[in-house]
């Protein structure tokens, strides 16, 4: 049998889902560092011949759910984050990415992505100029203040995974580190709790429309759990500096990426209509 055909593609190559598996490795080592996973694995997928974006976004979160609680488990022995703020601010993440999902069903993504972009090269800069931003926890807020921080951002950063979703894991370690004073490596390893949350809460409205393909998204799970594995013990050992360069770089894949959807969506059909 043909691998197409076992796996419910039948355009699908022996090449073409090698090509997805190291993407998904790659992704989840991404993802683990400092989040942005997604830069790789959802266009991978999208190469695939005859796959609906939606599949490809279901397929793409279920690997990913996998990879984010692996690299949550490996943090969590290892840097010992502080779940008293990470569960109830997943849990809240967790309601904002229905309401993403929600409000994406009537205003398209297009519309928020050119602002999507001006904050990405803010926070670029933001970080850049700040060598120091992350090196040390030093928490800007205490008792209820902090919490109540910590839950509007994972409401804010939750509705944006729910709408749009690239990066979201990269806005959570940046939200950390500069709105509440957590040093990259603490930020990365709540980052990861709450972005679970948030891919979970999409799967929950993709399972019952039949978006996921089941078996592809196994395969990918695997490799998104070996790259997960792999890029939380880096992280751990090399440390908050490690992280933050490599916060950098992803940063500017999004804004590159971002940047393109915007001129072809937005700026290019305006263009074109004048």
């Amino acid at each position: 049998m043909e691998i197409g055909a076992f796996l419910g593609l039948e355009q699908l190559t022996w090449g073409v889902l090698i090509l997805i598996v190291v993407a998904a490795f790659a992704a989840g080592w991404v993802d683990a560092v400092v989040g942005g996973g997604g830069l790789l694995q959802l266009p991978a997928l999208l190469l695939i011949p005859g796959i609906s974006p939606v599949q490809a976004l279901a397929t793409n979160k279920l690997a990913s759910v996998f990879g984010t609680a692996t690299s949550s488990v490996t943090y969590y022995r290892r840097a010992k984050p502080d779940i008293r703020t990470a569960l109830p601010m997943a849990g809240i993440a967790l309601l904002g990415s229905f309401g993403g999902a929600a409000v994406a069903t009537v205003l398209p993504a297009a519309a928020f992505k050119p602002i999507i972009v001006v904050a990405l090269l803010a926070v670029a800069l933001f970080t850049a100029l700040r060598p120091q931003l992350g090196a040390a926890t030093m928490l800007r807020f205490h008792g209820h203040k902090h919490h109540i921080a910590a839950g509007a951002a994972g409401l804010v950063i939750g509705f944006y995974d729910g709408l749009i979703g690239p990066g979201t894991g990269t806005f959570l370690v940046i939200t950390l580190v500069s709105l509440l004073g957590y040093d990259f490596l603490q930020a990365s390893a709540k980052a990861k709790i709450v972005n679970l949350a948030t891919n979970f809460g999409a799967l929950l409205l993709f399972i019952p429309h039949g978006a996921v393909l089941w078996l592809l998204g196994g395969i990918l799970a695997v490799a998104n759990i070996a790259g997960s594995y792999l890029g939380s013990r880096m992280a751990i050992s090399r440390g908050s500096r490690f992280i933050r360069i490599v916060f950098l770089i992803v940063v500017v894949l999004l804004i590159g990426k971002l940047g393109v959807d915007v001129w072809n969506e937005n700026v290019a059909p305006a263009l074109a209509s004048l």
